[in-house]
C-alpha cells in the first residue's frame, strides 16, 4: 500500500520560498513547479521552468528556491512498501527535471488527492493508496503522449511566462484581450493555444490563481472575508464567495474554521 504522507495543491508563496533538505526528506517528494526555481543536488544543479515536474529520492539532499518574485507549486511526500517497485515499473526518472505534458491536469490529480486527505472517514487510507497509485500511473502516462504540436509549441515560452503570472500576481485583474494581444493572437487562437497546451482554459486558472491566493490568506492572515476578496483582485465580494465555494466546496470562512482540524496535514512543502 502506498502512503501519502502530505500533499499540497497550487501552493502560493507570494514572498518566495526556500526548501533545504541536507539529508532528504526521508519520502519521495514530487514537486510540479509552476514558477522559475532554481534546484541544487550535491552534485549538480538545474534551473526547472514552469511546467517542470520533479520527484526527489527519499536520501536526495536537496535545495531549491524561486527565481520569480512569488512562489508557485503542487507538492506530494509518499512512501510506503510498494513506492520503489511502482516508480521504478513506471520508469519514471527520480532526481531529474522533467517537462510536463498537460500540467494543468496533473494539478487536477494533485487536488483530487488533497480532497482525499479532507474527505476522512473508514476507508481514507485505502482510498488514498489507490488515488495514489493512479495518479503515479497517470504522469507515467502523460509522460509517453506524443509532443506537443510544433504549431503550438512555438508559444511555450510566452505562455509559459503569462500562466507563471497568473500565480504569481493574481490580484492583477487581466483580461483575455489583453493577454492575447500580448503574443500577437487573436482572443480564440490565443484561448485555443493555451488550452492545448496547459489542458485547461486560460478563464480557469485565472480563477484557480485567484482562489489558492484566497485560501493562503484565509490559512496565514486574518484579514476578513471582504479584505480578501480585494486582495484576490475581485470587485464583488458577493462573486468571491460564490466561486469560492463552488471550486472548494466551502465558504471562505468555512474554509479558514476547517483548517482548525487540518492543520496537521497541510503544513510543510
Amino acid at each position: 500500500m502506498l502512503k501519502l504522507v502530505k500533499c499540497g495543491f497550487n501552493s502560493t508563496h507570494p514572498e518566495g520560498i526556500l526548501i533545504d533538505r541536507p539529508q532528504g526528506s526521508g519520502y519521495y517528494v514530487f514537486v510540479l513547479f509552476k514558477s522559475r526555481t532554481q534546484v541544487q543536488l550535491t552534485e549538480r544543479s538545474w534551473m526547472a521552468n514552469p511546467d517542470t515536474w520533479t520527484i526527489f529520492r527519499p536520501d536526495t539532499p536537496y535545495r531549491y528556491r524561486n527565481l520569480d518574485p512569488s512562489f508557485v507549486n503542487d507538492w506530494l511526500h509518499f512512501g510506503g512498501e510498494e513506492a520503489e517497485a511502482l516508480l521504478s515499473e513506471l520508469q519514471l526518472p527520480l532526481d531529474e527535471p522533467v517537462p510536463a505534458v498537460y500540467s494543468a491536469s496533473l494539478s487536477r490529480l494533485v487536488m483530487e488527492l488533497q480532497r482525499s486527505v479532507w474527505l476522512g472517514g473508514p476507508l481514507q487510507e485505502r482510498i488514498i493508496s489507490s488515488d495514489l497509485t493512479g495518479f503515479l500511473m497517470k504522469l507515467g502516462n502523460l509522460r509517453r503522449l506524443r509532443p506537443r504540436p510544433e504549431r503550438t509549441d512555438r508559444y511555450f515560452p510566452q505562455l509559459s511566462e503569462i500562466r507563471s503570472r497568473l500565480y504569481s500576481m493574481p490580484q492583477q485583474r487581466y483580461t483575455i484581450d489583453e493577454l492575447a494581444a500580448e503574443v500577437s493572437l487573436s482572443r480564440s487562437h490565443f484561448q485555443h493555444v493555451y488550452k492545448e497546451l496547459f489542458g485547461c482554459p486560460v478563464s480557469l486558472d485565472m480563477i484557480h490563481s485567484r482562489l489558492e491566493f484566497a485560501k493562503y490568506l484565509l490559512e496565514n492572515g486574518s484579514q476578513s472575508v471582504g479584505v480578501v476578496s480585494a486582495l484576490c483582485g475581485y470587485e464583488n465580494e458577493t462573486h468571491f464567495m460564490r466561486q469560492f465555494k463552488k471550486f472548494t466546496g466551502r465558504t471562505p470562512s468555512g474554509y479558514r474554521k476547517s483548517l482548525r482540524t487540518l492543520s496537521p496535514t497541510l503544513p510543510g512543502k
